[in-house]
C-alpha cells in the first residue's frame, strides 16, 4: 500500500484558490495602473508565479513520493514525470512546464528579471490551477484502487 500524504497535498491544493484569486486581482490592477507606478505590481506578479511553482512542484514531489518511487532530478522533471504517469493532460502539462521554467529567473535572477509587462502565464494560471486541483485527487483515487 501506498504512503500518500493526504493532509499535505490537501493544504497546497486549498491554496490554489488563493493564487488564482490573486492572477485575477493583480490583471485588474494591471490595467488601472500606468507603466511608471507598476513596479509593486510586478513584484507582486513575481511573487505569484513563485507560489504557483512551489506549490505544483510541492504536490508533484509528494505524489512522486507516494507513488512513482523515484526522484525527480529538476522542477521540469516532476512535471514530465506526472506528465507521463497521466496526472493531468498534455495541455495543463505544457503550462506547467513553462511556469516551472521561470523558478531560476525568480528564484536566482530576480535582480535582472525583466519587469515590462504582465506575464501571460498570469492569465493562464487559473484555468491551469483549477485543472491541477481537480486532477490530483481524481489521480490518487484511481492509483489507490
Amino acid at each position: 500500500m501506498y504512503y500518500v500524504n493526504h493532509d499535505q497535498i490537501n493544504v497546497r491544493l486549498q491554496f490554489l484558490p488563493t493564487i488564482t484569486q490573486a492572477c485575477a486581482e493583480l490583471t485588474k490592477q494591471w490595467a488601472l495602473t500606468q507603466p511608471s507606478e507598476q513596479l509593486l505590481l510586478h513584484l507582486a506578479q513575481e511573487r505569484i508565479l513563485h507560489l504557483a511553482i512551489e506549490t505544483v512542484t510541492d504536490v508533484g514531489s509528494l505524489l512522486i513520493d507516494a507513488f512513482m518511487m523515484r526522484d525527480a532530478s529538476s522542477y521540469e522533471d516532476i512535471v514530465e514525470i506526472l506528465a507521463g504517469e497521466r496526472v493531468f493532460d498534455d495541455e495543463t502539462a505544457s503550462v506547467l512546464k513553462r511556469l516551472v521554467q521561470l523558478r531560476r529567473p525568480l528564484a536566482q535572477d530576480f535582480a535582472t528579471y525583466p519587469r515590462e509587462s504582465l506575464h501571460p502565464l498570469i492569465g493562464e494560471l487559473p484555468a491551469v490551477l483549477t485543472a491541477f486541483a481537480e486532477s490530483v485527487p481524481a489521480f490518487i483515487s484511481r492509483e489507490m484502487v
